[in-house]
């Protein structure tokens, strides 16, 4: 009776044979010692010397230098797009300034076509600014205003000799002269036997820029050139 209490209280009582019998197995079996050189080795990634040169390797493996032998390396996207700006705003700029020359050349031809009242008959031209009196045009064909300076086109072309009556003119009004005569030539050697700068001096004088300093002109009289000669009155 006092047995079978026993064994209730102890529920653990009947694994008591097992255990001994595993701990004299164990005390029977050789003690197993692990060798250092056969320890198994670190995971990867654990601290070891030369581990970080070994990543820098993983991590810059296919990574090709820059060539600098071939020039400097190119500029910045932006740097790039401000050049272009920087052309783009000089081209316009360049454009309005032909644009301008070219308004400007058309209100020349314009007003001067409006402020000169013009006449050639073939042998003799005379031209006049409208606020300029009839008085001074007549005194200018005859010859009775002195001349301050003399302008010599023989051998010119056309436009060279367009230039030099344009330089001319303004020299003298900017040194304040009155009166100039202006040689063109009657084209006696010319091979159409027509002059051909006779036939330029009308529009340069009253439709071009030069008009700007005229006042007034006239052919000269035979002992100036006659028909290859023309009396000009400076602007004031």
């Amino acid at each position: 009776m006092s047995n079978k209490k026993k064994a209730r209280g102890s529920p653990f009582e009947v694994l008591r044979p097992l255990r001994d019998e595993f701990l004299k197995q164990q005390s029977a079996s050789p003690t197993i010692q692990i060798r250092p050189e056969a320890a198994p080795k670190p995971p990867l990634g654990a601290d070891e010397p030369g581990d970080d040169a070994m990543l820098l390797h993983r991590v810059f493996a296919g990574v090709t230098p820059i060539d600098r032998s071939r020039g400097r390396i190119p500029k910045h996207p932006i740097e790039r797009s401000l050049a272009v700006e920087r052309m783009a705003s000089r081209a316009g700029e360049e454009v309005r300034a032909e644009a301008d020359a070219v308004h400007e050349h058309l209100r020349i031809l314009v007003d001067g076509r409006l402020r000169f009242e013009v006449s050639d008959d073939g042998q003799r031209v005379e031209g006049r600014r409208l606020d300029v009196p009839i008085d001074a045009v007549r005194k200018l064909r005859r010859g009775l205003v002195p001349i301050d300076a003399r302008l010599d086109l023989h051998g010119l072309v056309a436009e060279q000799a367009r230039a030099q009556v344009q330089i001319f003119l303004r020299t003298m009004r900017a040194r304040g002269e009155r009166c100039v005569l202006v040689i063109h030539g009657k084209g006696d050697h010319s091979p159409s036997g027509a002059g051909v700068l006779r036939g330029e001096i009308v529009a340069w004088l009253s439709q071009s820029s030069s008009s700007e300093y005229v006042a007034a002109f006239a052919t000269a009289q035979a002992s100036d050139g006659g028909e290859g000669a023309v009396y000009v009155l400076i602007r004031r």
